[in-house]
């Protein structure tokens, strides 16, 4: 649960947690996730004083999200889930911005060790987030057995999603995505 509730909890409650610089779409400029603790608090707080609608008696997922699902969702992120461990969990590689089709793009990047790695793009899906590959990254990139191949490994996250910025214009589907990040 803590690694869904990461993607939901940075794309709604935080958005963008560093200034989006305005340099040229060639730059690259490193990045690691620091979210204020103001604004920690401030979503504890909103979580507190959620005002919850009614359900129908007998009823779950028939009409609509399970309130009381909800509830314990919501009651995780406000008092167990652990927004600094994931943070750390993350801040463990290599991560950056950039523009792309006139699109803020997050990404990792973690290179191997190996000077004969292959590059390798990870992309998540519709509903996703990177946090899907984060147990991926390191072996792939730096594989116990030897003779495995080894790869640098690019995660991104896509238009909307995590730390890259809103979508700015219409089309972000798999084509234009595709696209965009064969650069």
């Amino acid at each position: 649960m803590g690694e869904t509730a990461l993607l939901l909890f940075a794309s709604i409650a935080l958005g963008q947690t560093q200034p989006l610089a305005q340099p040229g779409p060639e730059a690259i400029r490193p990045f690691k996730i620091h979210v204020p603790d103001q604004v920690l608090i401030d979503l504890r707080h909103r979580l507190a004083e959620t005002k919850w609608p009614d359900q129908l008696p007998g009823t779950t997922w028939e009409y609509g999200a399970d309130i009381k699902k909800v509830r314990e969702l919501a009651e995780y992120w406000q008092n167990g889930y652990d927004w600094r461990a994931q943070e750390a969990k993350i801040n463990r590689f290599d991560q950056f911005t950039t523009e792309i089709d006139g699109q803020q793009i997050y990404f990792i990047h973690q290179r191997s060790p190996r000077p004969d790695a292959i590059p390798l793009l990870l992309i998540h899906g519709w509903p996703g987030s990177i946090v899907e590959f984060l147990a991926l990254i390191e072996p792939l990139t730096d594989p116990k057995d030897k003779n495995s191949p080894a790869f640098d490994v690019v995660v991104p996250s896509l238009p909307g999603f995590g730390f890259s910025g809103p979508t700015t214009t219409g089309g972000w589907g798999p084509q234009r995505m595709a696209k965009a990040l064969v650069v």
